[in-house]
């Protein structure tokens, strides 16, 4: 196992009629901007909720963060709160709402000359020295955003898509109520499904430094999200289903698995340029890397992916190799069970058109990712020519 710092302040309040608690955990002398996105939140009865919650606090608003949060957006919100002294940010909403309430946290304490997006984005974090406090009330379970210190921020000028960390930006109180994601429509669901699969992917199936319980927590993980699927997708009021789905939603991506042990991220990075170059949804885009990745890195994943093949799958294979390739059929088997779409064919682009244009975006920047750092332009091509 590698060294490892491991730092989780975040307070989660899990269940039913949660949102009645928010008031224990925000100061009332705080003047609090609430984000949200594109106003689902008044048709499923969260806003509501919220608002009773807080009833007599000063509270703004701010509503249109979008999915793939933009960064020009965001700075709107950013003068919003330098013009109105806040104190305190409260995301309602999904993850890309959480994600820019934290670019927008740290973008209104930032004082230096360059561009926000330079000085926060590209250099992941590093020049984050403080953040407005955020608590969030969570509604779609799929980044675990509700419990790390990152976020996912897009900038339209120059067509990009970039992560970026800073221990800043944790939430302080997060709420989590499985019931008001009932509404979500089905789509939803699935791309949450399919990214909460995918964390769990980067941050298990790479090689083996010894991490038995990491391990076994990442596979549960998945035969969870597995078993469970089928159960929300045919009845999204299964109020045990939806709880499940949840908290493998946060787990998936709250830094436990990840001590430790060696990480890939390298078909997110990949997946990014797709949702920037086609507009392809976050979730769609992990489905139809993943699959291709794994064959392209089979040499260096096969170990953990037989592993997984037995103790998801129940693959009872002796060989390795042959293990490992019954495991990323199995994999795309199952997205495809559920009603993702795993092929760029699908979404209408055309696969030599998207190797292109990421290929020459990696080579540009100099971009070498994956656990091993030998995926550069020429394999993301080789990669994404098969997607």
């Amino acid at each position: 196992m590698n060294n490892f710092e491991f730092y989780g302040p975040t307070r989660v309040l899990f269940g039913k009629g949660m949102i009645s608690k928010l008031s224990d955990y925000i100061d009332k002398n705080q003047k609090i901007l609430m984000i949200y996105g594109g106003g689902s939140i008044k048709k499923n009865g969260v806003y509501d909720q919220v608002k009773k919650a807080l009833e007599g606090y000063n509270l703004l608003e701010f509503g249109g963060i979008e999915p793939n949060p933009k960064y020009e957006t965001c700075m709107k919100a950013v003068e919003l709160i330098k013009k109105e002294n806040i104190d305190f940010l409260l995301s309602v909403g999904g993850g890309s709402t959480l994600d820019g309430t934290k670019f927008i946290a740290a973008a209104a304490k930032y004082t230096g000359n360059e561009d926000p997006y330079d000085a926060i984005v590209r250099t992941d974090g590093k020049n984050v020295v403080d953040a407005l406090p955020i608590a969030d009330v969570i509604t779609l379970p799929a980044t675990g955003s509700e419990m790390n210190n990152g976020a996912v921020i897009s900038k339209l000028e120059t067509n990009e898509k970039l992560p970026f960390h800073s221990e800043k930006v944790f939430p302080k109180v997060s709420i989590i109520d499985p019931s008001v994601t009932f509404s979500l429509p089905e789509k939803q669901t699935i791309n949450g499904i399919v990214d909460t699969f995918v964390h769990t992917m980067e941050q298990y199936c790479t090689y083996d430094v010894n991490t038995p319980l990491q391990d076994l927590w990442s596979l549960g993980l998945l035969r969870t999200l597995i078993q469970e699927a089928p159960k929300v997708l045919k009845n999204p009021q299964d109020y045990d289903a939806r709880a499940n789905v949840f908290w493998c939603a946060t787990c998936g991506l709250n830094c436990w698995i990840a001590q430790g042990v060696v990480e890939d991220w390298s078909t997110h990075l990949i997946g990014h340029e797709l949702t920037a170059f086609y507009g392809i949804d976050h979730g769609q885009s992990l489905a139809i890397v993943l699959p291709r990745l794994l064959k392209n890195q089979l040499e260096t994943k096969k170990q953990k992916l037989a592993k997984l093949a037995k103790e998801v799958f129940n693959i009872q294979e002796s060989d390795e190799e042959k293990a490992a390739i019954l495991a990323i059929e199995k994999i795309e088997e199952f997205f495809n069970s559920i009603g993702m779409k795993t092929k760029l064919s699908d979404y209408n682009v055309e696969s030599l058109d998207a190797a292109e244009k990421v290929k020459d975006r990696f080579l540009k920047r100099g971009t070498k990712i994956g656990e091993k750092g030998i995926i550069d332009g020429n394999v993301a091509y080789d990669i994404l020519k098969n997607c």
